[in-house]
């Protein structure tokens, strides 16, 4: 038993943990390097640009229609411009096209409790907590979200 745990511990230590491989922040990390409308897409999110992420990101979407970082993307961006329903089918498709997205996991979930709907939000909690074996940022994030929502009187 100790033999299984020290190679276990060791695989870890060498940066082998098929759950640190499976679970990148990007699944494409090349994308802003081929495609110059999603390299201009980030970077107006990271700006808080909105309106401008949609749009260049959009174009994108054109030539990477199965891209889920991008589906993420215009996902949370039509969520900071409060257009949900566009939100929720990009978070959706970029959970379809790959089911262990942990960003678009945690935004649908905060989406939804944007909207009121915790039982969805929840949904995602559990997925996060299946895919998250190891303590992961979004995991924490979106707990964190909804013990707030919890806490927060309902009108």
């Amino acid at each position: 038993m100790r033999r299984i745990a020290a190679c276990l511990l060791a695989a870890c230590v060498a940066g082998l943990s098929p759950v640190a491989h499976a679970d990148p922040v990007e699944t494409d990390p090349d994308l802003a390097k081929r495609d110059e409308d999603y390299a201009a897409g980030r970077k107006a999110v990271e700006a808080k640009n909105w309106t401008e992420a949609v749009a260049r990101l959009r174009k994108a979407e054109v030539r990477n229609p199965d891209s889920a970082d991008l589906h993420n993307y215009l996902g949370y961006s039509y969520r900071n411009l409060k257009q949900f329903e566009p939100a929720f089918r990009h978070y959706k498709r970029a959970i379809n096209i790959d089911p262990r997205h942990r960003g678009a996991h945690e935004y649908i979930g905060e989406a939804y409790l944007m909207t009121g709907d915790l039982p969805n939000a929840e949904n995602h909690l559990k997925a996060l907590r299946e895919i998250c074996l190891l303590p992961c940022e979004e995991l924490a994030d979106l707990e964190k979200a909804v013990a707030q929502y919890r806490k927060t009187p309902k009108r």
